[in-house]
């Protein structure tokens, strides 16, 4: 593949749930690259070299957040789009914000609200909400 529409990394220690979204950003025109968690995801980013980063919050040896945190402190990542895609609690949109973060969208969440999230980011404008709106804030919840 290209990766005419960009290429994304995504991050999320459940495979069915990985596949799902390689399933849907590839069927768009994205290139898909996929990492088991935070560790594999630093791993991978500089060999990878994606457009738009989606975490999970909660996986095994280095969790989402803290893995936005590491993405941020370094100057190669710091401005790669970042977008959670977890349960989006307050907590987890909180911490995230603090992290760094761009964008959240809730689990589960409907196939075209994920596409447009990502192209979004991609695309890079104004910070993206997921309803497609832009806002003056740097992060925007799905969930809320």
């Amino acid at each position: 593949m290209s990766g005419a529409c960009g290429r994304v990394l995504v991050v999320d220690d459940n495979k069915v749930i990985r596949h799902l979204i390689r399933v849907n950003l590839e069927l768009e025109g994205f290139e898909v690259v996929t990492a088991a968690d935070g560790v594999e995801c630093l791993d991978l980013v500089h060999r990878v070299c994606p457009d738009v980063i989606t975490l999970d919050v909660a996986m095994p040896r280095l969790d989402g957040l803290q893995t936005a945190t590491r993405l941020r402190s370094d100057p190669r990542t710091r401005h790669l789009p970042v977008a959670v895609i977890s349960a989006c609690t307050p907590y987890e949109v909180d911490s995230g914000v603090a992290a760094g973060v761009d964008a959240f969208l809730a689990k589960p969440f409907e196939p075209s609200e994920l596409v447009r999230l990502v192209r979004q980011l991609t695309d890079r404008g104004d910070p993206p909400s997921v309803d497609g709106r832009h806002g003056a804030g740097r992060a925007e919840s799905a969930a809320g």
